[in-house]
């Protein structure tokens, strides 16, 4: 479903799913979304009828509540194998799930779930990527779009129909064969992976070297000794 303008495509989904509208599958994109959500209460801020704004409906109800990044691993490879079909090299997945070409930010993934006791009922899947955008926010750090790396323009709404294609195509992967193989294909493809990177635990800062993301989704570094890292609890500092 396109809608011209919005405040965010995630309230938007949710909205609709507590109206019973929304089905598993649904997907809402936005041409401009002017309240957008990121990370850990951050705003999400896009020009308008210029990338992909979309969020996507997903019954999980299947899936265990415990094992939440799973479906993480599944989003943030779907959004990877739509932007590596067109850029070829040096897309990777910045732990969590951002997306990044070499050092720079792409895009954006936020994941709202309902969850009712033991039972991971939905899940709604945002996911903000930069496709035509050239001039960003100055608050919007190391940003990059599509445009920018190959010097053409697409039609975003096109783009978005083909990144629910690899969404299905993921969850499906998820749904019939679980989580251990991706896994694999989600560390091979982490940013920075084997690399020596500056991290940041409340005011400290530290260097360490990045070497996967485990199943429960906790970043693995070695600084000394092995250390895992729940996502909050540290920064990533990417200069």
């Amino acid at each position: 479903m396109e809608i011209y303008s919005v405040d965010s495509t995630n309230n938007y989904a949710m909205r609709q799913l507590k109206k019973e509208i929304a089905q598993h599958g649904f997907a809402y994109f936005a041409h401009h979304q002017y309240a957008g959500k990121g990370q850990r209460g951050k705003q999400w801020k896009t020009k308008a009828g210029e990338n992909i704004i979309l969020s996507v409906v997903l019954n999980t109800s299947s899936l265990q509540v415990s094992r939440q990044f799973s479906l993480s691993i599944a989003i943030a490879l779907a959004v990877h194998d739509l932007f590596s079909f067109y850029t070829v090299n040096n897309t990777s997945i910045k732990w969590p799930n951002d997306l990044y070409w070499c050092d720079r930010k792409a895009g954006g993934i936020l994941i709202e779930n309902i969850i009712r006791g033991k039972d991971w009922q939905w899940s709604i899947t945002g996911i903000g990527i930069n496709i035509n955008q050239t001039i960003f926010d100055p608050s919007v750090l190391n940003a990059i779009s599509l445009k920018q790396i190959t010097g053409k323009t697409y039609d975003p709404v096109q783009l978005a129909k083909e990144l629910c294609n690899y969404l299905g195509q993921r969850y499906k992967q998820l749904i019939n064969q679980g989580a251990e193989h991706m896994l694999a294909e989600y560390n091979f493809a982490l940013y920075q992976r084997n690399e020596l990177v500056k991290l940041k635990k409340t005011n400290a800062l530290f260097e360490a070297t990045i070497k996967a993301v485990n199943e429960y989704g906790q970043l693995l570094v070695q600084a000394g000794t092995e250390q895992a890292y729940n996502v909050g609890e540290i920064e990533w500092i990417v200069s």
